[in-house]
């Protein structure tokens, strides 16, 4: 079968590159740039535990010395201390589920080390210097014509637009893309320099001294690698443009607040502003093109992070991408691809639609009646929320559950609760593999398979080939050898909240089926069928003949 063409090769669209060939399947890669990305110390991403550790398994690289990982995170109003949480320590009532810092990296290093692993991996090819203008699509496959020193016709199975903001794919494809210009502005610096807080990250909210006003701006500042900080100043609404000049006032006056009224020494790297865009395609998917990333949708007001649910998006869409592309003994229903709009659509549109709640009460404007009950009153409360947003907590920020996704199997009375829901993703326990070595759990996601994880205490203490033999393993062993696709077997210590003798299938992406109380082949072979789209029915069709070209 043809290769999936994916157009761009930012963070988004090399992750999904790669993520495809980690299933097994060929990709090419159209850069419309020279194959390099410029070093911009001031355009920087967080990524929460699970997507960094994603980035870092594609990229071979955990990333620990090219960006930073918080110690924790303060947040301050006026003069007062409002809020401090120090990242891995383990809340009282939730022993072993302690905050995990997020990763703060600058882009290009991000892009750097993702286009450095794809240099090495076989399946992928970049083709540099290739901007899309065409796409056609047939029942066969879709093809793409790009222009410039290598322009010509690409034929791929599947195409997927990670073309940014202003995608060419979005575009051919006729989607609209509707939502809000300029939410919110920063002033944005890059510097290095000395804090009062090393390595943790500050949010600051009207501070106290005199240019910030008497509504006061916010700022945050967030740590990176080599003793670097990012600050951005919110700016007020129609404010002017900011000069070199006024962004060095700023500076001066924020490290002279920050440092006891003095401004310590500093190095100034990158500058920037940095506007907010709050937008969301209409469709995903065109017959067999998609779009994913900024191309899908944008947002970043209140702390949340574009490039965090574009890393989700190609997670989402590779193995989905990858078992159509097999499609082996049991075939795949094309429900499964369709499942992509749904879930991540979805998951974006709430998190969207809960920032445009916040917005008008938090930057001090009353907001529509309907809305004041959802925003956490007074300023504790504002506090807590901005927080949840930078942090991936709470509606603004928390990974999000395909609870409604069309691949969730029907309840059964044999789903036992445990410490994640169905269509969340799992917590990264330790796990004995198939070769009896523990690894994490998430070592073993998205490689072309489903997993089944027993939750069995004690048999840590024995090596695998003791129990594997014993007890409820050999039916389990069977019920897995008759599932409709291939699905490793893995043996946990522990699970959050589950009994002892509770089967977890997880998705390739990590996202939990369902749990189930003991071992029930019909049950989990039901649950397996959906959360692969369901039964094939003889008489679906295939996608209709449609071309695009751009002027």
């Amino acid at each position: 079968m043809d290769p999936v063409i994916v157009v761009g090769a930012g963070p988004v669209g090399l992750t999904l590159s790669l993520a495809l060939a980690r299933h097994g399947v060929p990709s090419v890669v159209l850069d419309e740039g020279p194959g390099k990305d410029e070093p911009r110390p001031a355009r920087t991403v967080v990524l929460r535990e699970d997507t960094a550790a994603l980035a870092g398994r594609l990229a071979g690289t955990p990333f620990d010395k090219a960006g930073s990982r918080w110690t924790g995170w303060r947040s301050m109003r006026r003069k007062q201390e409002m809020r401090t949480i120090t990242f891995g320590e383990e809340p009282d009532e939730a022993p072993g589920q302690g905050l995990a810092a997020p990763l703060h990296i600058a882009q290009h290093e991000l892009t750097g080390a993702l286009r450095a692993a794809v240099a090495r991996e076989r399946l992928v090819k970049v083709a540099v210097d290739s901007r899309l203008d065409a796409i056609e699509q047939e029942r066969a496959g879709i093809t793409a014509h790009t222009r410039g020193p290598n322009g010509t016709w690409w034929r791929g199975s599947y195409l997927v637009g990670c073309d940014g903001p202003r995608s060419t794919v979005r575009k051919l494809l006729d989607i609209r893309f509707p939502g809000r210009t300029a939410v919110e502005r920063y002033a944005v610096a890059a510097l290095r320099t000395e804090l009062p807080w090393p390595g943790e990250a500050l949010l600051h909210r009207s501070p106290p001294w005199r240019t910030s006003g008497p509504a006061g701006p916010e700022i945050v500042g967030r740590p990176l690698a080599d003793g670097v900080w990012r600050l951005d100043w919110l700016l007020p609404p129609r404010s002017d443009l900011v000069t070199p000049d006024v962004l060095v006032a700023r500076i001066r006056e924020t490290l002279a607040g920050w440092c006891g009224g003095s401004t310590p020494p500093y190095e100034l790297l990158d500058t920037g502003v940095h506007t907010v865009h709050h937008r969301l395609a209409r469709r995903w998917r065109v017959g067999r093109a998609f779009v994913a990333g900024d191309a899908a949708h944008l947002l970043g007001a209140l702390g949340t992070q574009g490039l965090d649910e574009g890393l989700r998006d190609a997670d989402n869409l590779a193995w989905k991408l990858a078992l159509t592309w097999h499609d082996g003994p049991h075939p795949i229903s094309p429900a499964l691809l369709d499942s992509y709009q749904a879930e991540r659509r979805g998951v974006v549109a709430a998190r969207l639609r809960a920032a445009d709640q916040a917005l008008p009460i938090l930057r001090g404007g009353k907001g529509p009646k309907s809305l004041r009950s959802y925003v956490p009153v007074g300023a504790r409360g504002h506090d807590a929320l901005l927080t949840d947003g930078h942090l991936g907590l709470g509606p603004l920020g928390a990974p999000g559950a395909y609870t409604d996704s069309p691949l969730a199997p029907p309840a059964s009375a044999s789903r036992t609760p445990v410490g994640t829901e169905p269509g969340a993703p799992v917590a990264d326990v330790r796990v004995t593999a198939p070769d009896g070595t523990f690894v994490q759990l998430r070592d073993r996601l998205g490689l072309g398979h489903l997993l089944v994880v027993l939750v069995a205490p004690g048999t840590g203490v024995w090596e695998r080939k003791h129990w594997m033999s014993a007890g409820l393993m050999p039916r389990l062993s069977a019920a897995i050898a008759a599932l409709p696709h291939e699905a490793e077997l893995l043996v946990a210590e522990s699970y959050p909240d589950a009994p002892a003798h509770t089967v977890l299938l997880v998705r390739p992406d990590g996202h939990l089926v369902t749990a189930l109380s003991g071992v029930r082949p019909a049950e989990l072979y039901e649950a397996a069928q959906t959360a692969l789209g369901g039964p094939v029915e003889e008489t679906e069709g295939e996608p209709v003949e449609t071309g695009a070209r751009s002027s």
